[in-house]
């Protein structure tokens, strides 16, 4: 099984990664993981034949990704995970977030609340699972988890 998780920055995709990984899960970041790449634009894209490479893996029998991307209509994805939060959650996650410098200044910021307005629709209709992040992570990984039918792991 192929689990997408999305969202727009600061809606806990990295943080969320963590905790799988921590519960013994297969999880990537398309950030974090080198799977992106900047693009001429300012924006980042997927590199394509690494994700293709990762979802391919024939090792892992349930994989999580997590990234978003235009890219990421590309690919087939047994199931899908949108990951949102008030817009004062997201903004204050990017305000103070250390792994990733992306967010920290009020442009970045406002850039990240505009695309949520227009991208988090289109997001949501190919959602099978709409997860609001404004609570703890281990709850988060519960309710994904629960979805697709897998045992939290909390240990």
């Amino acid at each position: 099984m192929r689990v997408l998780i999305t969202g727009v920055s600061g809606t806990g995709k990295s943080s969320l990664v963590l905790e799988l990984r921590r519960r013994g899960f297969v999880a990537y970041d398309a950030d974090d993981d080198g799977l992106t790449e900047p693009k001429g634009d300012g924006t980042w894209a997927w590199r394509i034949e690494r994700i293709r490479s990762v979802l391919d893996d024939q090792h892992a029998d349930l994989l999580f990704l997590a990234g978003c991307s235009e890219e990421q209509s590309r690919f087939r994805f047994d199931y899908t995970v949108l990951l949102t939060a008030p817009d004062d959650v997201i903004v204050e996650r990017l305000r103070t977030r250390t792994s990733n410098p992306f967010g920290r200044a009020p442009a970045e910021r406002r850039r990240v609340l505009d695309d949520k307005s227009w991208v988090e629709p289109l997001l949501r209709r190919v959602a099978d699972l709409t997860v609001e992040t404004a609570i703890p992570t281990a709850d988060v990984a519960d309710a994904v988890l629960g979805a697709i039918g897998q045992p939290p792991h909390r240990g």
